[in-house]
């Protein structure tokens, strides 16, 4: 049977099928047509992808061994891998909501079209994670002590992410912004939910596709400290695969969901930090103790989860407990 980083094909094809089949409903059906996506409405589709996560996760629970037998992971460990995988996801990608409140807000861009932005920066999310994800693997595989890179890399953006949260961000600055208004002209107005159009018989890019270059660029930049803070909690490509799948899937419907919410979890920025530092220790942890053959304890993944949860607890209980003053 042909297979895939020890997983049969068919059963990636089975789930990347899934994947396709949810995203056509999502824009083919229920946002055929372009309008503001309410919080209720954003409620139930996070709802939705949550408790798809949690349902592929129970299956890991059960059927890990007949999915990839030999893999080294028992069933519990492999459903707790996912877990803790998908909820550093889930947690990390808050930040991606930070910045695509600034982006939108910045290009002033209409609350009816923002769906079909956050749809087709998800495809291409979905398809830049693959590649580092493949290529982290083939790394990680080849080259174990690039481990120690990784670990020091996550912990050095944990400190910069402590020290910098109140940076604001400025779109015009980016350099993907300048460099793609050198090759493209851009309309000064939106076209309705169009991303180019034609005048005088040339191609013009409207704002719109200018924001989605920009949420593409900012998910790649992101996905360079998210990719190696799952690497930290497993190695294996299916299991960071599709945690990172099922965590980028809801997060258009979490950015609508906590876009009025975002003032009241101000500490949240220090969270993602701390979880950053975390996993960087405890890849650098796992270096040490099979580069120098140190009889240390293992670092189970149900730890992992418990200290990531807890992290995100407190900061977003500080959020709630002291709030920022309010403007007078």
């Amino acid at each position: 049977m042909a297979e895939l980083a020890g997983v049969p094909l068919w059963i990636w094809g089975s789930f990347l099928g899934f994947v396709g089949l949810m995203l056509a409903l999502d824009l083919g059906v229920f946002h055929r047509t372009a309008h503001k996506v309410e919080v209720k409405e954003a409620l139930i589709w996070s709802g939705v992808w949550i408790a798809l996560a949690l349902v592929f996760n129970a299956g890991l629970f059960a059927f890990w061994n007949q999915i990839q037998p030999g893999s080294g992971y028992t069933n519990s460990e492999a459903g707790v891998a996912f877990l803790t995988g998908y909820l550093i996801e889930k947690a990390l990608s808050i930040d991606n909501i930070f910045v695509f409140l600034i982006v939108f807000s910045y290009f002033q861009v209409p609350e009816k079209y923002q769906h079909k932005v956050l749809f087709w920066g998800i495809i291409g999310a979905l398809i830049f994670r693959a590649l580092f994800i493949a290529a982290g693997a083939a790394i990680l595989e080849k080259f174990f002590w690039t481990m120690i890179i990784f670990s020091v890399f996550l912990v050095a953006t944990g400190v910069k992410m402590a020290l910098s949260h109140d940076k604001k961000v400025d779109p015009e600055k980016n350099p993907i912004v300048k460099f793609f208004r050198r090759i493209m002209p851009v309309t000064n107005e939106y076209h309705g939910d169009k991303f180019t159009v034609r005048i005088d018989g040339k191609r013009w890019a409207t704002p719109l596709l200018l924001v989605l270059v920009v949420v593409e660029f900012t998910d790649v930049i992101f996905a360079v400290d998210s990719i190696p803070a799952i690497f930290a909690i497993t190695s294996n490509p299916f299991i960071v695969f599709t945690s990172n799948v099922f965590a980028i899937l809801g997060l258009r419907s979490l950015f609508f969901a906590l876009a009025g919410l975002m003032q009241m979890f101000h500490y949240l920025s220090y969270g993602l930090a701390a979880i950053l530092i975390f996993v960087g220790g405890k890849m650098m942890y796992g270096y040490v103790e099979k580069a120098v053959f140190v009889d240390w304890p293992k670092f189970p993944p149900l730890i992992s989860l418990v200290v990531i949860a807890c992290i995100l607890g407190v900061a977003i209980l500080a959020s709630i407990r002291r709030p920022l003053p309010q403007p007078e």
